[in-house]
């Protein structure tokens, strides 16, 4: 008897940022199972069925059916605290989250990317940069040299953060925002859309503008 050892996914979150990581766990030969999303009123996410709520995850991966064989799960939340719980509640059932790197992305053979982590289409990684557990480089950004980007960040497509930069826990920087080399951004900081981040950032709270300033929290 040959062993199946079809790699399959079923996804957490079935929302747009969902669809875009069945697309690239696709690319990367797992068959996509379906969803599974607390909000019972939702039954399909694009042309994938949702097949549970969180509460089903057990069910799925202690299941005999053939069908859940060599099981894996992803957690597709835009919302990086709810990303993180949801992560950490997987990692204590023992459940080791891949990866997952679209085909088009390049990336320093230096580069470490953490578990759960997605490394969306066109975004480029470059030498000895580190990319924690359960972070989001989204479409078409750059990080580059020796940067540090902690656990559950999510940084947004068209991103651009040069050499040297921490980006702290939890942090999340808006579509479009250029992040000068050499600074530090604190754990728990959102970065509004289109700024430009030129000095260290010590404090969590909102920032946004040319060059961006804190506005609340």
């Amino acid at each position: 008897m040959i062993e199946n050892t079809i790699k399959k996914m079923i996804i957490i979150g079935a929302g747009g940022h969902g669809k875009v990581v069945a697309d690239i766990a696709k690319k990367n030969q797992y068959e996509v199972i379906g969803f599974i999303d607390d909000n019972e009123n939702k039954k399909k996410n694009g042309k994938y069925d949702v097949i549970g709520t969180i509460k089903d995850i057990d069910m799925y991966l202690n299941s005999d059916d053939d069908k859940y064989s060599n099981l894996y799960f992803f957690v597709a939340i835009g919302n990086n605290q709810m990303r993180e719980e949801i992560s950490k509640l997987l990692m204590k059932k023992g459940i080791i989250q891949p990866t997952l790197i679209h085909p088009s992305a390049v990336i320093d053979d230096s580069v470490s990317i953490g578990e759960g982590t997605v490394v969306m289409a066109n975004v480029v990684i470059n030498a000895d940069t580190n990319v924690g557990s359960a972070c989001i480089i989204n479409t078409s950004s750059s990080v580059d040299h020796d940067c540090i980007i902690e656990d559950y960040v999510h940084i947004s497509p068209g991103v651009h953060i040069a050499g040297t930069v921490k980006v702290g826990k939890r942090t999340w920087i808006g579509i479009g925002t250029s992040i000068i080399n050499n600074i530090s951004l604190n754990e728990y900081v959102i970065i509004g859309a289109g700024s430009s981040v030129i000095k260290d950032i010590d404090d969590k709270g909102i920032y946004f503008g040319i060059p961006a300033k804190k506005n609340y929290g």
